[in-house]
């Protein structure tokens, strides 16, 4: 699992620090961190909650391609 640039790029889009982020769907700072830089493999949950926080589906943020 590498970064996940696409959330990255999704979050600063909404002009969202990882602090904003986390407080919009109940986790902390580092989990947005860990998740972001690829050393954390979230829940569906958490997928769900972050793509509905930036407006975007699961596909275009968490879709891992070949």
């Amino acid at each position: 699992m590498g970064k996940n640039l696409r959330l990255r790029d999704a979050r600063r889009e909404k002009g969202l620090t990882q602090q904003a982020l986390a407080e919009a769907v109940g986790v902390t700072r580092q989990t947005i961190h860990a998740v972001e830089s690829g050393e954390y493999n979230p829940t569906i949950r958490l997928c769900r909650a972050i793509c509905r926080a930036l407006g975007k589906t699961l596909d275009e943020l968490f879709w891992e391609e070949d």
